[in-house]
């Protein structure tokens, strides 16, 4: 098997296990991606060969790199190097792989004390977090909710919240779905 055959089947793995990490059929990723659900089987199953222009516009509505579509069979499937982000003021390292099979993200996330009034946000789910150091002000509406370091929060997020600081910044690791990963980690 050469290299170019071996980074070609490697591709089409990984676009077909984002593609079901993400819940989506072939119909879904077509509507995204403006590649016809019939080509986009093609190119899973090896009947059309996986050119560039494909792999740049798959990368796009997958939201990942032509890197990570690319990537060979080595560590990279077991050990996750997390690289830090930001959204917002709040900084976050993802721990878990962008094709997981859960369709979850894990993150640790570094939340700064809120200058002033926290912005309420709802969104469709469930948030779940674990705060690793300081104090959490997790606004639910009306209410302020204090979780200190060693406890655990979660609460439907269809009432209005925010989660910062309490007395300074806060480190919290944090479980999200589809939709929490929406709205917490994309502005």
């Amino acid at each position: 098997m050469t290299q170019d055959s071996t980074l070609e089947e490697s591709a089409r793995r990984r676009l077909r296990t984002l593609r079901t990490a993400r819940g989506w059929s072939l119909d879904d990723l077509a509507a995204r991606s403006h590649i016809s659900a019939s080509t986009l089987s093609r190119l899973e199953s090896g009947r059309r060969r996986l050119a560039v222009d494909h792999l740049v516009t798959l990368a796009r509505a997958l939201d990942t790199t032509v890197e990570d579509l690319v990537a060979t069979a080595d560590d990279g499937d077991v050990v996750i190097r997390p690289r830090h982000d930001e959204s917002g003021r709040t900084t976050f390292w993802r721990l878990s792989h962008r094709d997981d099979p859960t369709g979850r993200t894990v993150v640790k996330m570094r939340i700064p004390e809120a200058d002033g009034p926290p912005e309420l946000r709802v969104h469709r789910g469930r948030d779940w977090f674990y705060v690793l150091s300081g104090v959490v002000r997790l606004r639910l509406g009306e209410r302020d909710v204090h979780v200190e370091a060693g406890h655990a929060a979660s609460f439907d997020t269809m009432t209005p919240h925010a989660i910062s600081g309490h007395g300074g910044p806060v480190e919290i690791l944090s479980i999200l779905d589809h939709d929490g990963e929406r709205a917490h980690l994309h502005d």
